[in-house]
């Protein structure tokens, strides 16, 4: 392995100052602190279990709404979505009048933190699940001369585009989406790569096709975090300073009868004031068979010159099943979300339900065998794992309100004096 770079670099106003050691920074998608206590108390994660003692495993709050693209761009550039720009998988623009899909850098308004780490001499390395966060994630990194590629489409990868252009000789064969190898793959990568001296700055997030499908005890999802595991030991075998976190947690979000538990909102709304309501569902992304763009959270565009606001909000607070209404400002400084990506009014679900538009716009087939989700309050909190020991000024702040996005800061400047 060559020699890591020490040089520091600022972004987003943190300065970084890397140990002399690879540095790889796991996003474990969907990943509940449950899913790590259920495979722990089995045996199944020997190598979590010994760096949860060695070094720091506790909580961190993830950023809201608790969805995918939300988190993953605060963690790779350190801020809230206030600042970087992208409050959820989906938006309504209104000065176009479209619904729109942020999968795209264009919508970022903040750096992320790889192509400076690349500039000061780390080998950066960026490696997803979902080929909807490559292009955030790749952002200015190919130029620099790092990686970034996803597992969906590894075999799609080239040197001019993605840094890398023999990913299926060096890992496997390309696995399919909905699959625990998806993920697994995203960390076989990062070990790989490593491993060949092509990076010692890596980024490897998965993607929680496991966890909408199976509990923490589940005989599958067991397997799946003991896998993760094997890869967890690889990393730290070949000396990596490892921080793991999630974007979200995940519940199940159905009746009895395994049926979703949903509040059709705009549907709901609509026949108690009439017509003229928008919900839009900052979940929905190309991956339906996860969630069938059902999520715990929701923005409300109000019809026009409405003079009900209060009195719609109001009735929203009292539906059972509904836990939180905010209007647009007061989301947005509670939730650190940008105001003019947002609707007149946020509104987010108990722990057991989600939140849909009309029956008709969501196709209930593709989540028949039930329904696990987030996006509210009780997907924020999430696991916050650093293989060595925090230094005092960082255990202070791991103790009080770390966030997830704090987890770069907190493996490259927190592990060593």
């Amino acid at each position: 392995m060559p020699p890591c770079s020490t040089t520091s670099f600022t972004v987003n106003g943190r300065t970084y100052t890397p140990p002399a050691r690879p540095v790889a920074v796991i996003c474990l998608d969907g990943s509940a602190d449950e899913y790590l206590d259920a495979a722990l108390a089995r045996g199944r994660m020997p190598h979590l279990a010994r760096i949860s003692v060695s070094g720091w495993r506790g909580l961190a709050r993830g950023a809201m709404p608790s969805f995918t693209n939300v988190n993953n761009s605060s963690i790779v550039t350190g801020v809230p979505p206030s600042v970087h720009g992208i409050g959820g998988n989906f938006f309504f623009d209104t000065a176009s009048g479209q619904e729109v899909m942020m999968n795209s850098a264009a919508f970022l308004r903040a750096e992320t933190l790889f192509p400076a780490a690349q500039r000061a001499g780390r080998r950066v390395a960026v490696v997803t699940a979902k080929e909807k966060l490559r292009d955030i994630f790749a952002h200015g990194l190919i130029r620099e001369g790092g990686i970034a590629f996803s597992s969906e489409r590894a075999g799609q990868a080239a040197p001019a585009t993605h840094g890398v252009g023999d990913v299926e000789s060096l890992v496997g064969p390309t696995p399919p989406i909905y699959s625990g190898e998806a993920s697994i793959y995203v960390l076989r990568a990062g070990v790989r790569l490593l491993a060949a001296g092509r990076a010692d700055f890596l980024y490897l997030s998965t993607t929680d096709f496991m966890q909408h499908k199976f509990g923490p005890e589940a005989p599958e999802a067991l397997d799946f975090y003991a896998a993760i595991d094997a890869e967890l030991g690889a990393l730290l075998a070949a000396g990596a300073v490892v921080g793991l976190t999630a974007d979200h947690g995940m519940n199940a979000k159905q009746l009895p009868d395994g049926s979703p538990n949903v509040i059709f909102l705009e549907t709901e709304l609509s026949e108690r004031f009439g017509p003229g309501f928008r919900v839009i569902l900052p979940i929905t992304d190309p991956y339906v068979v996860h969630h069938g763009a059902l999520g715990s959270f929701a923005q409300v565009h109000l019809p026009a010159e409405t003079g009900a606001s209060l009195e719609i909000a109001e009735w929203l607070r009292s539906r059972s099943g509904i836990t939180e209404v905010l209007t647009r400002d007061t989301a947005a400084r509670l939730m650190e979300l940008p105001p003019d990506r947002m609707g007149d009014l946020v509104v987010c679900s108990a722990r057991n339900v989600v939140l849909g538009r009309t029956p008709a716009y969501h196709d209930l087939k593709a989540i028949e065998g039930g329904l696990r989700s987030h996006g509210g309050r009780y997907e924020e909190m999430v696991p916050f794992v650093l293989s060595e020991p925090l230094t005092p000024a960082y255990r202070s702040r791991a103790q009080g309100d770390p966030r997830n996005f704090d987890i770069f800061e907190f493996t490259v400047n927190g592990t060593h004096a």
